[in-house]
């Protein structure tokens, strides 16, 4: 059986094919937008992976360093320590902040933005891995970074003060936001953190001097000490626990809770709070983007059909009159709808796998989603091939004879 909607197609194939590809942007872009928000949720479950960590201890009321500031001083970890079932607890600080390439030849280098993460080597919150280098072996001025940040063996990087040593490098270890992390020693980024500039720690001194309750006369050291007090940190963002193979997370997270008046999260309720919590507003836009992108694309479907179809008035009046059913009419309509679909569908697909690594946050492509838009476009272009039928139906079969 002759195909008419091939045929039909062979007089116009330059125009189908240029508004296939067209659709297929369309197509492409729905599908980076879906790959977009698998990519956050990828980095959030990624995060908590890398953390190496069954139990997160942060501050109480809070949700933990991920989703809000936790301040913890450093010496808790003892005493979560002493909890059965704790294997082992290791303090950490996270802090997302601009992480400048050290200048070469007098210029500034650029800035990077990334997490840098305090860790104690050997316990949770190390990386993982090295895809190239070595781990950081002294105590001060030594950094593990991301591929993603940039940054090469060998390069130095300054974070606030002080220039740091790249010795490392490893993967997909970055934050909730898909920022890069760097990794430097536990003390050093405690100094990071919550270091004040010159002018800043001047003035504290000034004031701490002016007040008579903290300068006694009579009481010599006493000035000395609590200006060092104010000049040291002895604070983290959380202690990161594993717990005894076999034991509940969740019973040494009501022990903390329980004991130690603080809070204390398990795997699954820190990944709820990450990809419920925070990427929820970013999941609502990218929701609405793909519902905007799916009418788009079915109007320019039944636009195009629609043009394609009022072109050929005289031809479907000719195949009318000839005793061609309204059936095989309406077919030879979604047919081209279809195909229409069908290499739109083809050409997205192999555009969002070509510009996804190009993006500068992790876009995550899944076959699941994949099937889902085919599907959907194939609703999408049968539905809308319906306005051209009812218009092709309408044609009177004298058409073909008249002026």
């Amino acid at each position: 059986m002759i195909s008419l909607a091939g045929r039909d197609l062979l007089h116009s194939w330059g125009k189908f094919v240029l508004t296939s590809v067209g659709l297929g942007l369309l197509i492409g872009v729905t599908l980076t937008m879906a790959g977009v928000y698998r990519g956050m949720v990828d980095d959030a479950r990624a995060l908590l992976r890398n953390s190496g960590a069954d139990v997160w201890v942060v501050q109480q009321d809070t949700q933990g360093p991920y989703a809000e500031a936790s301040n913890l001083h450093d010496d808790v970890v003892r005493s979560v320590l002493g909890l059965s079932d704790v294997q082992r607890a290791a303090n950490v600080t996270y802090l997302t902040m601009q992480v400048r390439r050290a200048s070469r030849n007098g210029a500034a280098g650029d800035d990077v933005r990334a997490m840098v993460v305090g860790f104690e080597p050997g316990q949770p919150g190390e990386p993982d891995y090295l895809v190239a280098g070595r781990r950081v072996t002294r105590s001060h001025y030594e950094a593990v970074a991301d591929l993603r940040t940039g940054f090469a063996l060998g390069e130095r990087v300054r974070i606030r003060r002080h220039d740091y040593t790249v010795v490392g490098l490893t993967r997909r270890m970055v934050s909730s936001g898909g920022d890069p992390m760097v990794f430097i020693p536990l003390a050093d980024a405690q100094e990071a953190q919550f270091l004040k500039d010159n002018d800043a720690i001047l003035n504290e001194r000034a004031r701490t001097a002016a007040n008579p309750a903290l300068n006694r006369p009579g009481v010599p050291g006493l000035l000395e000490a609590v200006q060092a007090s104010q000049a040291s940190n002895r604070f983290v963002n959380a202690v990161l626990v594993q717990v005894r193979p076999g034991t509940d997370p969740e019973r040494v997270a009501a022990q903390v809770r329980r004991w130690k008046h603080l809070e204390a999260f398990t795997g699954a309720q820190m990944e709820k709070i990450l990809i419920v919590k925070l990427i929820a507003t970013s999941a609502r836009q990218i929701g609405m983007f793909l519902v905007i992108l799916a009418v788009v694309s079915a109007a320019v479907v039944a636009f195009i059909i629609y043009t394609m179809t009022l072109g050929k008035i005289r031809e479907i009046a000719v195949l009318k009159l000839i005793g061609t059913r309204d059936r095989t009419i309406a077919g030879m309509i979604l047919q081209q709808a279809l195909g229409l679909g069908l290499i739109g569908f083809v050409v997205g697909k192999i555009a969002a796998t070509l510009w996804a690594p190009v993006f500068p946050k992790y876009v995550l492509l899944e076959w699941g989603d994949a099937v889902a838009t085919l599907a959907a476009v194939t609703a999408v272009c049968a539905l809308a091939s319906t306005l051209a039928i009812r218009a092709a139906l309408a044609v009177d079969p004298a058409a073909a004879i008249g002026g």
